[in-house]
């Protein structure tokens, strides 16, 4: 009686699994940012006679000069911290609970052996994402080796397509969040870029008021083309840091997994000379 083959259900996540609503992430801290822009920075303390449209005192107080764009850059900085934490808390969960490695070659090792017993332990050790996606592959695998209707050729692509999926399934965990970060790369220099027009604009009008009486007005333009241009670039390169990082993390996760479905696929060919 001929039988069918069907993918096996994807295994049931556990674990933190990412904020999927990045919006809310980023509301908190466009008020965090202003928060700390306003209330600490613009302290009355931070500047000479407690006056926030005088000369600061402090290095706080050089900070509030350059304006709102600075609660901009801190909601950007703040965000892209947040989102560190979260993809590393995220992308920890996916990667199971072994060492990623260790798993890999125990796996491949167990799949060669045709110890599914043991390979199937290890995916119940490993979770997380790899764990989940090879169990899927290695559950496909026993289905067709027991399927009279398909020829090897279509065994061995429903097992390639098994992986595949169970994959793409887990792919959005992975990436979740990751092209904000991307869009911080470059939003925050482009701010601090909008935040230094600002400042150099105040420079000038300055100047062309003339008078010494108008040097506050140009110290002011300096300092907040200069304060937005340099919180503006380390919240680029904290956000480069942190793409890459986590971009880094992602592609390992990638590799092993196509390093065990092609094993898995490998192994059914030669360990089977039906047509």
């Amino acid at each position: 009686m001929a039988t069918t083959t069907k993918a096996a259900a994807p295994a049931k996540k556990s674990g933190f699994q990412g904020v999927k609503a990045a919006w809310i992430i980023l509301a908190i801290c466009a008020c965090a940012g202003y928060g700390v822009w306003y209330f600490i920075m613009g302290n009355p303390d931070n500047f000479v006679g407690g006056d926030r449209s005088g000369h600061p005192a402090n290095l706080l107080g050089t900070v509030y000069k350059g304006g709102f764009v600075v609660g901009l850059i801190l909601t950007l900085l703040f965000t892209v911290i947040c989102l560190g934490i979260e993809r590393f808390f995220a992308i920890k969960t996916a990667s199971g609970k072994m060492n990623l490695a260790k798993f890999t070659a125990d796996v491949k090792a167990a799949i060669k052996a045709q110890d599914f017993a043991k390979a199937k332990d290890l995916c119940n050790k490993m979770q997380g994402t790899v764990g989940n996606v090879v169990m899927a592959s290695i559950n496909m695998y026993q289905t067709v080796e027991t399927d009279d209707t398909l020829k090897k050729a279509a065994k061995i692509a429903k097992i390639q397509q098994a992986h595949e999926e169970a994959t793409q399934l887990e792919m959005p965990t992975l990436q979740m969040n990751m092209p904000m970060v991307a869009t911080i790369v470059s939003l925050g220099t482009l701010t601090a870029l909008f935040g230094t027009v600002l400042g150099m604009i105040g420079s000038f009008q300055a100047l062309s008021a003339g008078g010494g009486a108008d040097s506050m007005a140009l110290s002011a333009g300096i300092s907040e083309a200069l304060v937005n241009t340099a919180s503006g670039i380390l919240t680029s390169w904290v956000a480069t840091v942190v793409y890459n990082f986590f971009s880094n993390k992602i592609d390992k996760l990638t590799y092993a997994l196509d390093e065990i479905g092609f094993t898995i696929s490998a192994t059914y060919d030669s360990n089977h000379n039906e047509a």
